[in-house]
């Protein structure tokens, strides 16, 4: 197939985007953006670039790009979408899709008008483990879901001393919990109720950031299904084997499987009166490919992998998922729980749509 060109705007994170299209037979890199020059000049040598531009708006009207992959901080994504939107390019954005839903619906008349894609990077998605835990529940093998149990668990103390988590607005839900919120609104995509609890440990507190860094949910759909989704980030967190920082157990009427991300499946398939014991599979083999950089800070691998399953569904012309629509109403989940834990009440997911002028999304 054809190559799609992409630009990259945000260098930090965008260090894995340029390294998957580097490695893919799908991708071509295009151009990169960053407003720090002297980090615009580290990426160019250390991945043999000759250019790179400054300006967001010089990239945007480059006419041989066909995609814009936008890694800016998060406050800045909505207006970023926007303007690829309007230049008429197709968007990739890492998560969150915004801190909000201010931009929502300028965003989809924007799209509408655009006739472009609009895909959100939500990587843990594409971990190894996820992949087939994923392929395995739409094979039916789990049965009728019952229940769903997702965490993030990081020991981000480090986290503590960057300028960014001092700004106002900071929260870990948005940084750190939407990888697993994200995971369980993928089995879960019509969560109507939400109630949680949060706690802000002394370590956070105490250099002034109030924002609870220990969080528990409780997710349902409309058909009763729930999710449990699960977060600790100021605290030490056990290593592995013990504990995995992202985790995702589906238990179904046939079966239980649990995707330990980076490189664990664990799954037990079975019908009634046939026993069959808990199968475990590692996927240790391919840490280079998911872990390319020191010290595992970049999962270059999930980033190649998303990139691709959008490269075909442009091709195919299917809608690559998370859409801006899933993205928004994921948003409208991550809402409800930022008021239930200030109202220690359920809160509804389509009163946030609703508050927000976006009841056609329920």
């Amino acid at each position: 197939m054809e190559k799609l060109r992409i630009g990259v705007l945000g260098l930090g994170e965008g260090r894995s985007v340029i390294s998957a299209v580097q490695h893919s037979e799908m991708w071509e890199l295009g151009a990169i953006c960053d407003l720090k020059e002297d980090l615009c000049r580290e990426r160019a040598a250390e991945f043999g670039l000759n250019t790179w531009l400054t300006s967001y708006e010089t990239m945007l009207r480059d006419d041989s790009l066909d995609v814009i992959g936008i890694y800016t901080p998060d406050q800045m994504h909505a207006r970023h979408i926007l303007m690829a939107l309007e230049a008429g390019k197709h968007v990739i954005c890492t998560k969150p899709l915004m801190v909000d839903l201010t931009m929502a619906r300028p965003l989809l008349e924007a799209q509408k008008k655009s006739g472009r894609l609009v895909f959100i990077g939500q990587s843990s998605r594409y971990f190894e483990p996820a992949i087939h835990q994923r392929r395995d529940y739409e094979k039916g093998c789990n049965g009728d879901l019952v229940t769903v149990e997702t965490q993030y668990v990081s020991d981000s103390r480090w986290f503590l001393e960057r300028a960014w988590s001092h700004e106002a607005g900071f929260s870990w839900m948005y940084n750190f919990l939407i990888h697993a919120l994200d995971l369980a609104v993928w089995y879960l995509p019509n969560v109507e109720t939400v109630y949680g609890v949060g706690v802000c440990s002394s370590n956070s507190a105490s250099r002034g950031i109030l924002a609870p860094d220990a969080l528990k949910f409780l997710l349902t759909d409309r058909s009763g299904v729930t999710a449990s989704v699960n977060g600790c980030y100021a605290v030490p967190a056990l290593s592995r084997p013990w504990e995995h920082f992202i985790s995702c157990t589906l238990r179904g009427t046939m079966g239980a499987s649990k995707a330990d991300c980076p490189l664990e499946y664990t799954y037990h398939f079975s019908e009634v009166g046939k026993f069959k014991h808990t199968e475990h599979e590692s996927y240790e083999s391919m840490r280079s490919y998911y872990y390319r950089f020191e010290g595992e800070t970049h999962h270059a691998g999930e980033y190649q992998n998303y990139m691709e399953d959008f490269a075909r569904c442009l091709k195919e012309g299917r809608t690559p998922l998370p859409d801006l629509r899933e993205g928004i109403r994921t948003l409208a989940v991550m809402e409800a729980m930022r008021r239930s834990l200030a109202s220690h009440q359920v809160e509804r997911v389509d009163r946030v749509l609703t508050d927000a002028g976006l009841s056609d999304l329920v």
